[in-house]
């Protein structure tokens, strides 16, 4: 099948603009001494009566960070752990790597004229924090970030969306995204979708189809 030239690149924030998001919290999680096991178990169980998804009460939001915290601090002393996570966001982002290399190439796409726009399953009390790792200024044409949309990947509304800031056709978007239900639910909005293990596969895998100059032939297949 003949894929559209890619001409907007959304990519996501946690585990592609940062490390995978396993090791994200291993490392959480050793740095505030609470068992990573207990951890998920607590946050499965906050999530239950949201549908399950681990993070679904606090990026559409469904919760406050404080509400959450406080739930978590319960579920994990019916674990047996004393443990207090307020100001959870914070504490996160402490520390917290930035992927310097799809940075770079985001900015390489964007210099040679592609939209590049940020699309990401974000609780709005982390809004000061990713923007600190990285600054959004002369680098994303647009945020597309759940908590403002008020849905979520991989709903098709956020997709909808994200398409229509960016001025183009869905199918002329990508998203590049470590979650594989991300990329399911994009192309079932009429995207492309790059599932992201590293950066220089993902680089590979975008430049098979970006849009050309125009009088230079075809894109590259």
């Amino acid at each position: 099948m003949t894929r559209s030239a890619v001409r907007a690149v959304w990519t996501d924030f946690g585990g592609v603009l940062t490390p995978p998001i396993p090791r994200d919290l291993e490392t959480f999680c050793r740095r505030t001494g609470i068992p990573a096991d207990a951890f998920r178990t607590a946050m499965a169980a906050v999530a239950e009566p949201y549908g399950g998804d681990l993070m679904a009460p606090l990026d559409t939001p469904l919760l406050t960070e404080e509400e959450w915290a406080a739930r978590m601090n319960g579920r994990l002393r019916e674990l047996g752990v004393d443990a207090d996570l307020t100001g959870f966001g914070e504490r996160w982002f402490e520390g917290r790597e930035t992927n310097h290399a799809w940075l770079d190439h985001l900015r390489t796409l964007r210099d040679q004229g592609l939209f590049v726009g940020m699309l990401s399953n974000m609780p709005p009390a982390w809004d000061r924090h990713w923007r600190r790792m990285v600054p959004p200024e002369g680098l994303f044409d647009g945020l597309a970030l759940s908590f403002r949309i008020g849905v979520r990947k991989p709903q098709r509304g956020i997709f909808e969306a994200a398409a229509e800031m960016a001025g183009v056709a869905p199918e002329e978007c990508v998203l590049v995204d470590d979650i594989e239900a991300n990329c399911v639910g994009a192309e079932a909005a009429g995207w492309q979708a790059v599932h992201f293990t590293d950066t220089d596969t993902a680089a590979a895998a975008l430049a098979r189809r970006l849009a050309r100059p125009a009088g230079t032939g075809p894109a590259a297949a």
